[in-house]
C-alpha cells in the first residue's frame, strides 16, 4: 500500500504531458479536472467568504441563477469588528460543516485585502485597514473551515483594493508599503492559517499581472513564507498561461477550454517550459486533490437552527455602539417606540456579487420586534429606491414624530454595495440625511441604527442621541439588532477601520479610485489610522473604538524588560477591571510607537489584542508577547525586516486614539543603511494627504509609470462599453444589452444587477473568453477584436478557424478525462 507521497511520485511518472496539463485547468466553472482512469477524482469549489454560494446543478457560468440555500453569516466587515478570533474560528467551523454536507472541496475565501479607501465596493468582504488584525481574522476563519475537511482559498493576492477597472488596473506601490501593509495581512494568514490554496488577483502590480508575478507567487509566497499549497486564478484572471505557470500559478479557473491545456503541452515540447516546473505544479495539485477526496462526508448533515444561532451571536458581537449620549440605550421593552426606515422591514444583511448567499432564513428587525411584542409604530420616512427627498413621506414621518412620547429609531444605511463597483461617495442617500436632520429639530430621543459594509459620512452625528453600527449582520441581523437595542446583550464590537468625517480627509483621497491604466498608492504606509494619528487629523470615530453598556478601568502595565537586544521577545501584561454594573467584553489593544526612528514611521501600529469577558467588579489580566517583528520595518536597501536602535513605547488602549497605559522600551540594534535619501522623501515624515512626483519616485525606486490610456484601437484591455467608439462595438453593445435583459432576473436585487452590469460593460474583453468555460476561446476573441476594429472579414475568418480548432481540442480532452 503506497502512502500519499509515493502515490503522487508514481502518478508523476505515469501521467502523460497532456494529462498533466489538463489538471492545471478547471472544468464546468466550479470543478477541477479529474482523470478517473488514473484514480484522480474532480472536486467542486464554491464562493464562500461568509457562507456558501454553491451553484445548483442548473448553474450558469456567471452565477446568475440561485445557489443552494445556506447560512449567511455576517461578512468580514462585521466579523473583524468582533475582535474575537474564537468567534471567527467557530463561524468558519460552521461554514466548513456546510461545505461538508454539500461535498465541496474548496471554499473560496476569506478575503484579506486591506481597506485602503472607504469607497472600495468590496470592503464588506474584507476585514480591516490594519494588516495585523486582518491577517489574524483571516487565519482564524481558515483554521475553522479547514477543521471540517474542506480547504480554503485565501484571496485576492494582492493589492486588489479597488473594484473599478480591477481586471486591468496597475497598482503602483512602493516596496515598503507593499511589505508592511498589503502583504503582511496575507503573510499572517498563510503562516498561521495554512490555507490549501491562494487565489491571485486580477490586477497588475508594478507593471506585471499578479497571475504572472514570480516575485509574489513564488519568491515571497513560497520561498519566504513557506507556503506549500497551490495558487489558483480568480475567475478569468489568466493572460499568458505558460508565463503564469512558470511564475507559480498552478490552477486556471474556470478553465473549460483546451486552448491553455495545449499551450502548456506545446511549451513542454518546444523546451520553453521544463518538465520539472510542470511536475512541481501537478504535485501541488495532486496533494490537495488527495487531501480533499480523503474526507468522509457521506450522510453528513449540519444543524441549520444551530448555525442560525451562531450567525446571531456573531452579529451581536460585531455590532459597534458608536454613541450613547445620556445612556439612552438600552431601551425599556415597555417603551412606546417610533420606528422609521426601509431597513427595518427589509433586512440589509449582506452585499452583492459573488459572495451573495441564498440564505435559508432571514430575520428582519421588524420580525424580531414583532416576535418580542414590542409596542412600536412604523413610518416609512424615506423612499428606499430614490436619493431625493419625498416631502410628503418626510412630512408624514415628522407628524408622527411630533406626537412621540418615547424614542425614535431610524434605520439608515448604504443601499448599494457590491463587487465590481466602487462607491462614488461616503454619503448615504440624501433623503435619509434629510429625515434625520428634521427629526433632530424636534428635540426627541433619536437613535440611528446604521447598516452597511463601510464607513459613511454622518453630518448628523452631533445631533442624535445614539448610533448603533450594525454593519452587514447576516441572516440573523434583525434578532441581533433587537437584542442590542433592548439590552438583552451588551455591545462589545470595536471598529476595525476608521470612520473619517468626510471623504476628503482620507489619506488616498486624491489617488482613489484611479484608472483605467494605473492607480498610484502615493500614501505609502499611511493607511487608515496610521495616517490619521500621524497627521493629527480629527476623525468621526477612531480605529478600535466602540462603547459598552458597562465601563472598564485599565491598570498595572508590566513589561518583562525595559531594555532588550534586537531579536529578543518581550512579555507585556495589564489589568482591566469592569467598574460597571453588568457583564461585558472589552477589546484591549496593544500598539507600538517608535520614538527615535530615522526612517519615516506611522505614529503607532497595532501589534496585539485580546477580548476578555469580565463580570461586574471583576478584574482580568491580559497578556501579550511581542516578537522581533513587532518592532521591525521593511528596509528596501537591504530587502529585509530591520529593527532600529532606539527608544520605543508600548501603548495599551481602548482604541488607537484612547491610550490608557504606556511604558518605554529601549532596543539595542546594529545600525543599518538608511533605505531612502531623507531629503528626497521629506514629505513622508509629515505626510498630509499628498506627495510630489519626486518624493513618490524616490520611495518607488524607479520612474512613475505613465497613466496615459488610449481607447483606440480596441484591444484586450478595452471594455465593451469603450468599444462603442467603433460602429461594430455599438452594434455588439446593443446585442449584449438585449441578451442581458433576458437572462438577468428582474427581482428587485439592485446589487446583483449592478454587479452583472459591471461584468458586462466594465470588464475588459479578455475575460469574456477566459470565463466562458470554453464556449469562447482566446483565438476566437482575437477575431472578435479584429471585427470590432472594422476588420470584419479577417475577424470572421479567425473566429471560424478558432471554433473548429477548439472543437477538435475539446474532443481530445474528453477522451483524456474518460
Amino acid at each position: 500500500m503506497l502512502n500519499k507521497q509515493q502515490l503522487i511520485d508514481k502518478l508523476l511518472e505515469e501521467l502523460t504531458v497532456p494529462e498533466k496539463a489538463l489538471l492545471c485547468s478547471g472544468r464546468k466553472f466550479w470543478y477541477t479536472r479529474g482523470l478517473r482512469k488514473r484514480g484522480i477524482e474532480p472536486y467542486m469549489v464554491s464562493d464562500g467568504p461568509h457562507g456558501l454560494r454553491k451553484q445548483s446543478a442548473e448553474a450558469d457560468n456567471l452565477g446568475i441563477n440561485d445557489s443552494v440555500k445556506a447560512t449567511c453569516f455576517p461578512p468580514a466587515c462585521s466579523m473583524a469588528s468582533t475582535w474575537n478570533l474564537d468567534m471567527i474560528y467557530n463561524v468558519g467551523k460552521r461554514i466548513g460543516e456546510e461545505a461538508k454536507e454539500e461535498k465541496l472541496g474548496i471554499v473560496l475565501g476569506p478575503g484579506a485585502n486591506i481597506k485602503r479607501s472607504p469607497l472600495c465596493g468590496r470592503n464588506f468582504e474584507y476585514y480591516s485597514e490594519d494588516p495585523y488584525l486582518s491577517g489574524k481574522c483571516a487565519a482564524a476563519l481558515i483554521r475553522g473551515i479547514q477543521s471540517e475537511g474542506a480547504g480554503t482559498s485565501l484571496k485576492h493576492f494582492a493589492t486588489n483594493n479597488q473594484e473599478n477597472d480591477r481586471l486591468r488596473i496597475d497598482a503602483i506601490v512602493d516596496e515598503r508599503a507593499l511589505r508592511e501593509i498589503y502583504l503582511t495581512s496575507f503573510e499572517i494568514a498563510v503562516k498561521e492559517g495554512e490555507p490549501y490554496t491562494l487565489m491571485c488577483a486580477y490586477n497588475r502590480l508594478n507593471g506585471e499581472f499578479l497571475s504572472e508575478n514570480k516575485k509574489i507567487l513564488n519568491d515571497i509566497l513560497r520561498d519566504e513564507w513557506g507556503f506549500e499549497g497551490y495558487v489558483m486564478t480568480d475567475w478569468g484572471a489568466i493572460f499568458d498561461r505558460v508565463k503564469a505557470l512558470k511564475a507559480g500559478l498552478d490552477l486556471e479557473m474556470p478553465g473549460g477550454s483546451g486552448e491553455s491545456v495545449f499551450a502548456i503541452v506545446d511549451a513542454v515540447a518546444s523546451g520553453s517550459l521544463t518538465m520539472d516546473t510542470l511536475d512541481k505544479t501537478v504535485r501541488r495539485l495532486l496533494e490537495a486533490n488527495l487531501r480533499i477526496n480523503d474526507v468522509d462526508n457521506k450522510g453528513f448533515k449540519y444543524d441549520r437552527d444551530e448555525h442560525h444561532e451562531m450567525a446571531k451571536k456573531a452579529a451581536i458581537e460585531g455590532a459597534v455602539l458608536l454613541k450613547n449620549e445620556g445612556d439612552v440605550l438600552p431601551l425599556n421593552k415597555d417603551s412606546s417606540i417610533i420606528v422609521m426606515g426601509a431597513f427595518f422591514k427589509t433586512a440589509k444583511y449582506q452585499g452583492g456579487g459573488s459572495s451573495h448567499i441564498n440564505a435559508h432564513k432571514v430575520v428582519s428587525p421588524f420580525d424580531a420586534f414583532t416576535d418580542a411584542g414590542i409596542d412600536f409604530k412604523f413610518v416609512q420616512g424615506y423612499n428606499p429606491n430614490s436619493e431625493d427627498s419625498d416631502e410628503s413621506v418626510i412630512e408624514e414621518a415628522i407628524a408622527v414624530a411630533k406626537k412621540a412620547t418615547g424614542p425614535i429609531i431610524v434605520f439608515a444605511g448604504v443601499p448599494l454595495e457590491t463587487e465590481g463597483v466602487d462607491r462614488e461617495s461616503m454619503a448615504i442617500p440624501k433623503n435619509q440625511n434629510t429625515l434625520i436632520d428634521r427629526l433632530i429639530g424636534l428635540h426627541k430621543e433619536i437613535i440611528v441604527c446604521v447598516y452597511g459594509g463601510a464607513p459613511i459620512e454622518m453630518p448628523w452625528v452631533n445631533g442624535v442621541n445614539a448610533i448603533l453600527q450594525m454593519y452587514l449582520p447576516g441572516q440573523a441581523g434583525g434578532a441581533a439588532t433587537y437584542d442590542l437595542i433592548f439590552g438583552v446583550e451588551n455591545p462589545s464590537g470595536k471598529l476595525a477601520e476608521t470612520f473619517p468625517y468626510k471623504l476628503s480627509d482620507t489619506p488616498c483621497y486624491k489617488y482613489f479610485p484611479q484608472g483605467p491604466k494605473t492607480v498610484e498608492y502615493r500614501e505609502s504606509i499611511y493607511v487608515g489610522y496610521r495616517y490619521y494619528d500621524s497627521a493629527k487629523v480629527d476623525v468621526c470615530f477612531p480605529f478600535g473604538y466602540g462603547l459598552s453598556y458597562t465601563k472598564f478601568e485599565y491598570s498595572d502595565l508590566e513589561c518583562s524588560a525595559s531594555e532588550i537586544n534586537a531579536g529578543d521577545k518581550v512579555k507585556v501584561s495589564c489589568k482591566v477591571t469592569n467598574i460597571g454594573n453588568r457583564q461585558g467584553k472589552e477589546v484591549v489593544q496593544l500598539y507600538v510607537r517608535h520614538k527615535s526612528s530615522k526612517v519615516f514611521m506611522a505614529d503607532k501600529e497595532l501589534k496585539g489584542f485580546d477580548k476578555p469577558d469580565i463580570a461586574p467588579g471583576e478584574t482580568a489580566t491580559v497578556e501579550f508577547e511581542l516578537s522581533s517583528r513587532s518592532f521591525a520595518y521593511y528596509n528596501v536597501k537591504v530587502s529585509n525586516w530591520v529593527i532600529d536602535d532606539g527608544e520605543y513605547e508600548i501603548l495599551i488602549g481602548a482604541s488607537s486614539a484612547d491610550i490608557k497605559l504606556s511604558t518605554k522600551l529601549k532596543i539595542n540594534a546594529k545600525e543599518v543603511e538608511a533605505p531612502y535619501n531623507a531629503g528626497a522623501v521629506g514629505e513622508y515624515y509629515c505626510y498630509l494627504g499628498t506627495a510630489s512626483n519626486e518624493a513618490f519616485k524616490e520611495i518607488l525606486g524607479h520612474p512613475i509609470p505613465s497613466s496615459e490610456y488610449l481607447i483606440e484601437p480596441i484591444r484586450w484591455d478595452t471594455t465593451l462599453s469603450e468599444s462603442r467608439v467603433r460602429f461594430w462595438g455599438r452594434v455588439t453593445c446593443r446585442i449584449a444589452t438585449f441578451i442581458a435583459k433576458r437572462i438577468i432576473k428582474d427581482d428587485g436585487d439592485n446589487e446583483m444587477a449592478a454587479f452583472m452590469k459591471s461584468i458586462l460593460y466594465s470588464n475588459p474583453l479578455r475575460p469574456f473568453a477566459t470565463v466562458s468555460g470554453g464556449m469562447v476561446t482566446i483565438n476566437m476573441m482575437e477575431g472578435g477584436i479584429d471585427f470590432l476594429n472594422g476588420k470584419v472579414c479577417r475577424g470572421i475568418r479567425k473566429i471560424i478557424k478558432a471554433y473548429i480548432k477548439n472543437n477538435k481540442q475539446d474532443k481530445i480532452l474528453k477522451k483524456l478525462e474518460e
